[in-house]
C-alpha cells in the first residue's frame, strides 16, 4: 500500500537538535502577534473564499516520515500554490521515524505542541486519548469552517465513524486515499507448476489440497530435488477460506452484524485441523515455526530454482524476485460452506484517522480549520497523494487524470513518497472521481486495482478500526499480551502436534481464565459506541 516504502532517498536525516531546542522551536503559533488573538470578526479572517486571511498568518505543522525520506514533497507545485492562494504560510517541522518515539515523548512531556500535526504515524490514539488538553475539540470547526470535509463525512460515513472519540467528539481528521483495493493479500501460485503437471487453477480446499499435494510429490521446478514447499506461512490468510477474515490482526470478526472473538470459534477449530492435516503430511513448511522474515524471503527468491508454491501477496511481484513471471493471483478458494471469503474491506482499504490535529497551543485555530479544508477536495487529494498536477500527474482534455512516468532510475512509489504527503495527511477522493483516475494495469496502484477484481466480490466487513477510552487503553495491554501469546502458543502447538477435540475444552478454560471475558466486553463495548456514532 506504499507504506513499505519505508527508507528511500538518498538523502541523509541530519540529526536531530537538541530537544529542547527542538520542543521550543515547535511551539505555538507565530505571525503577528496583535493579530493572533483577534477573534475572526475583526475582517482579518474570511469565513469562505480565498485568501483566509488578508495578512499571512504563519503556522507551525509538525509530520512525521519515514526513515530518511526528508521533506521534499513541500516542494509540491500544490502546496506551495495553497500557501499563496490562502495568505497562510507554514513552517514545517519534519521528524524523521527513526528519531521520533524519544522525541514525541519529550514534545507530549513538554505540554506546548506546534499549531498543526499531520499524518497518522505522528500521535497514535493512545497517544491522544492520554493527552486530550493538548488537542481541540473539531465538530464546531468543522461545522463552521470546514463544508468540503463536512460533505465527505455525508458521502461516506464511515469517515465520521472513525474520527469520533469516546466522547462523542472528533480530535482528528479522517482520510480516504483514492483508487485503493478492497481487498488485502490474495492467492497467489505457481501458474508455471500447475501447468507443467497439468492441473487446473483449485477453486475447492479439496482442489488446493490435491495441488498441493502434487506441488509436493511431482518435482514441478523440474530440477529432480524433492525440494517444492507448498505452503510456507503460517497467517489468517490460509484459513480465510474459513470465514476466518482479520484485517486488522486483533482475533476479531462481525458476524452477522455482531462482534465475534475467533480463536474460539468453530470456524477456527476447523481451520486448525485443516492446517494440522496439511502439516502431518508435509505439504507445510517444517520450519513454519522457527523461522524468520528473512529465511522466508530467501525461500521465495530461491536462486537455483523456484521452491513455494502458493503465498498470499498484494500483487504477484510482490516476494519472488526472478520467479515473478510463474506466479499469478487467482480467485478466492471456496471453503467449506460453499463460500468464498476475502480479507479486506468492502467500502475500500482506505480509511484512516489522526490524519490532522489542531492543538491547543494554536492560537488561530479558525485559520487551521479552513487550511485543513483545502485538502478535502478530489484534486488537492490526487495532488498529495501521487503528485502535482504538471509534475506527476497530467489532467487530460476529457478531464481524467494519468500518472506520468517517474524520472529514470526511480521506481514510481519512491517518486510520489518524494513528490506528494503519500499515506499522510487529509484527504478525500469521491467514489465517483475515482473513475476519472487512469491508472496502469501493469504495475503498482493500477495492477492491484485489476487483481482486486478476482476477489473484491467476497470481502468480508472486518471489525473496525475502533476506539479505545483512556481506561481500556491501561487495561488492554495486559489482556492481550498474555491471551494472544497463548492463542498463538496453541495454534503451533495444535498444527504440529494435533490433539486439536481433546484439547479444545481445556484450551478454551484457560483463556477464560486468562481474563477473555474482560477483553472482549472492551472490544464490544467500543464496537458498540462506533456502530452508534450518527
Amino acid at each position: 500500500m506504499g507504506t513499505h516504502s519505508k527508507s528511500r532517498l538518498a538523502k541523509k536525516w541530519p540529526l536531530l537538535l537538541l530537544s529542547a531546542v527542538m520542543v521550543m522551536g515547535m511551539a505555538g503559533c507565530s505571525g503577528n502577534k496583535e493579530k493572533a488573538d483577534a477573534p475572526a470578526e475583526t475582517g482579518d479572517f474570511n469565513k469562505e473564499g480565498l485568501p483566509i486571511v488578508n495578512e499571512p498568518v504563519t503556522l507551525k505543522v509538525l509530520t512525521v516520515r519515514w526513515g530518511s525520506m526528508g521533506d521534499t514533497f513541500t516542494q509540491n507545485q500544490w502546496l506551495k500554490d495553497l500557501e499563496k492562494n490562502t495568505n497562510v504560510k507554514i513552517d514545517w517541522q519534519v521528524m524523521s521515524s527513526n528519531d521520533w518515539a524519544e522525541q514525541k515523548s519529550i514534545l507530549l512531556a513538554s505540554g506546548t505542541l506546534p499549531d498543526v500535526v499531520v499524518g497518522d504515524q505522528t500521535f497514535s490514539d493512545s497517544d491522544i486519548v492520554n493527552n486530550l488538553s493538548y488537542f481541540r475539540p473539531l465538530d464546531e470547526y468543522i461545522d463552521q469552517y470546514m463544508p468540503n470535509l463536512k460533505a465527505a463525512m455525508e458521502e461516506t460515513p464511515e469517515m465520521k465513524k472513525i474520527s469520533t472519540f469516546p466522547d462523542g467528539k472528533i480530535y482528528s481528521l479522517p482520510t480516504r486515499l483514492p483508487s485503493r483495493p478492497k481487498s488485502s493479500r490474495q492467492p497467489v501460485i505457481n501458474k508455471a507448476w500447475l501447468d507443467k503437471l497439468g492441473l487446473k487453477t483449485p477453486d475447492t480446499l479439496d482442489d488446493l489440497y490435491n495441488v498441493m499435494k502434487a506441488f509436493k510429490d511431482k518435482d514441478p521446478n523440474g530440477n529432480g530435488k524433492a525440494d517444492e514447499i507448498p505452503y510456507i506461512e503460517v497467517s489468517n490468510d490460509f484459513i480465510s477460506p474459513f470465514g476466518i477474515t482479520d484485517l486488522n490482526s486483533n482475533n476479531m470478526l462481525v458476524k452477522d452484524g455482531k462482534a465475534v472473538y475467533y480463536p474460539t470459534s468453530e470456524e477456527y477449530k476447523e481451520g486448525l485441523k485443516w492446517e494440522d492435516k496439511l502439516y502431518s503430511e508435509g505439504l507445510l513448511d517444517k520450519e513454519l515455526f522457527t523461522q524468520d522474515a528473512t529465511m522466508i524471503s530467501a525461500k521465495f527468491q530461491n536462486p537455483d530454482a523456484p521452491i513455494v508454491g502458493l503465498s498470499y501477496q498484494w500483487t504477484p511481484d510482490a516476494v519472488f524476485g526472478k520467479w515473478s513471471e510463474q506466479y499469478e493471483t487467482i480467485p478466492p478458494v471456496a471453503g467449506p460452506d460453499g463460500k468464498r471469503y476475502t480479507i479486506g474491506n468492502p467500502i475500500g482499504m482506505n480509511l484512516a484517522r489522526n490524519e490532522l490535529l489542531i492543538t491547543t497551543s494554536c492560537k488561530n485555530p479558525e485559520v487551521a480549520a479552513r487550511w485543513a479544508d483545502q485538502f478535502y477536495t478530489n484534486e488537492a487529494s490526487i495532488q498529495n497523494f501521487w503528485g502535482a498536477i504538471g509534475t506527476v500527474l497530467k489532467k487530460n482534455d476529457d478531464s481524467t487524470y494519468t500518472l506520468m512516468d517517474p524520472p529514470a532510475g526511480t521506481s514510481a512509489d519512491a517518486w510520489y513518497w518524494d513528490q506528494s504527503l503519500r499515506d499522510f495527511g487529509p484527504k478525500y477522493v469521491s467514489p465517483s472521481f475515482e473513475k476519472k483516475i487512469v491508472l496502469s494495469p501493469n504495475s503498482g496502484d493500477g495492477l492491484k486495482l485489476q487483481l482486486d477484481k478476482l476477489g473484491s466480490d467476497y470481502v468480508t466487513t472486518p471489525f473496525p478500526n475502533v476506539m479505545y477510552t483512556s481506561e481500556e487503553f491501561q487495561e488492554l495491554p495486559t489482556l492481550t499480551t498474555d491471551i494472544d501469546s497463548y492463542v498463538t502458543t496453541m495454534r503451533a502447538q495444535f498444527i504440529t502436534k494435533g490433539g486439536i477435540d481433546e484439547g479444545w475444552d481445556a484450551y478454551v478454560k484457560k483463556l477464560n481464565d486468562m481474563g477473555l471475558e474482560k477483553l472482549l466486553k472492551i472490544r464490544t463495548d467500543a464496537y458498540a459506541r462506533y456502530m452508534n456514532v450518527k
